[in-house]
């Protein structure tokens, strides 16, 4: 069965053939570093993660760029309120990102380019734009994208500029010849910190947001490549401008296919900073382990909406720790994976079918059934090994089962201790206490002839 995915562009699902052959050259929009990652962030790395691991699973060689945008009116704005450098900010939150991205077991991309670092060839693809009539510095000193001059405006969100512009409004004195257009180059402010400011051909400033995905993705990956990705509320202005700027400075479609993570919704509305009904990542690891999260994500299409709740992830952790259980009952074997197995084939299938982590999930539970039926070696490390294809099951099954924020097992273990002495003392009140007591802490005793062992419920 060939790959097939679903083309935000197309609206279609269409086989996947990369421009290179056996090369696979991927560009997803990162994170704007000002604050702390919430878990929608989470959410589109891990969808990313697992594309570009099945994409490798399947033999290919890729070449992964995410970026960081470090400049930003909400990062200076961020960096001037806390009294230190936009270059300090931005180091401590990416230090952040990266420690919370590996604590969900998503690897690093091939690469994960800051903005600040290719401003000269942004601006050599806004001298091009200039050069070619789809640009103009309006009269603020502001450089301006001439969005009805580019004749493919909309495609990706399904827009017309008839619609576009009802629902736009022209802000007062900001030089643009239209609603629609939007900055490429913002000229300097003396209220902005000298280290956001560059020279150029326009005039002191800085880069707009839009333009460092165009630039950056040409840059280091060709000015056609095979896949961008990013989240669904990307999907217009962002992604719609990354279009009219790259192709209409090189003249060549920029991607081939375009992908959209759907939302994390909290109460039906989308969970995002500007509502302020986020939560980072690092609160939900206060609460959950990271595995948990992870499957929490994995086992939902990348493509839909995924309801947040402590129920959902409680009910994510109670069916991870399932599968954990069928390889905690035998020692799985080292198995390079045959996809003509009939388990493996369907996992392939559901994965070839636009990335379907559904239905693939569904394959891992078959395996760990037969498992439990059969206490076959080699069906528990086809499990292990297929689950590692999404960034599972590699821990090991015991520490799996006593994972989880807050858990201080010294103070666990003095409870066993303390209990066995009731026991040996005959009382058994006392022994039923401390075993109740940590219950309602979530945590489960299991009495075996070898002794006392627990886990987390």
């Amino acid at each position: 069965m060939t790959l097939r995915i679903h083309n935000t562009l197309t609206r279609a699902l269409e086989k996947f053939s990369p421009l290179e052959p056996g090369h696979v050259r991927m560009y997803v929009c990162g994170m704007t570093v000002y604050d702390l990652c919430h878990l929608g962030h989470a959410r589109s790395m891990v969808a990313f993660d697992v594309v570009q691991r099945w994409l490798k699973a399947s033999g290919y060689r890729v070449t992964y760029v995410r970026n960081i945008t470090d400049i930003d009116d909400k990062i200076i704005k961020r960096s001037l309120e806390n009294g230190e450098t936009v270059r300090g900010l931005t180091d401590r939150m990416i230090d952040a990102l990266h420690q919370d991205a590996d604590a969900l077991g998503i690897e690093r991309p091939t690469h994960e380019p800051r903005a600040m670092d290719y401003v000269p060839q942004m601006l050599s693809m806004i001298g091009t734009l200039q050069d070619k009539g789809l640009a103009y510095q309006a009269s603020n000193g502001d450089v301006n994208y001439a969005v009805r001059k580019f004749p493919g405006y909309g495609k990706l969100s399904g827009k017309s500029l008839d619609e576009l512009q009802a629902g736009e409004r022209v802000a007062v004195d900001d030089g643009k010849q239209d609603p629609l257009d939007f900055v490429l180059w913002k000229s300097a402010k003396t209220s902005e910190p000298e280290e956001v400011k560059w020279a150029s051909p326009f005039g002191a400033g800085r880069p707009g947001w839009h333009i460092e995905c165009s630039a950056m993705s040409c840059e280091m990956l060709g000015q056609s490549f095979d896949i961008h990705g990013g989240g669904a509320d990307l999907q217009f202005p962002h992604h719609e401008n990354e279009i009219a700027q790259s192709e209409g400075a090189n003249g060549k479609p920029m991607a081939s296919v375009w992908m959209h993570n759907g939302f994390i919704n909290v109460d039906n509305e989308k969970m995002s900073k500007s509502l302020g009904n986020f939560f980072t990542i690092r609160d939900v690891l206060q609460e959950f382990d990271a595995e948990t999260v992870r499957f929490f994500v994995v086992r939902s299409h990348y493509r839909s909406q995924l309801n947040y709740s402590d129920v959902h992830l409680n009910d994510a952790r109670g069916a991870l720790k399932r599968l954990y259980t069928a390889l905690g009952t035998v020692t799985p074997d080292d198995v390079t994976i045959d996809w003509a197995e009939p388990h493996a084939a369907r996992f392939k299938a559901a994965m070839d079918e636009d990335f379907g982590t559904p239905e693939a999930v569904a394959v891992l539970f078959e395996l760990a059934g037969e498992v439990n039926r059969t206490g076959s070696t080699q069906t528990a490390g086809l499990l292990k090994t297929l689950g590692g294809v999404l960034g599972l099951l590699q821990d090991d099954p015991k520490a799996f089962a006593q994972a989880g924020a807050g858990v201080d097992e010294d103070a666990i273990q003095a409870q066993i201790a303390a209990r066995a002495a009731a026991k040996a003392a005959k009382n058994f009140a006392e022994a039923d206490r401390i075993r109740q007591a940590l219950a309602a802490e979530g945590i489960v005793l299991k009495d075996s002839p070898t002794g006392t062992t627990w886990e987390r419920g």
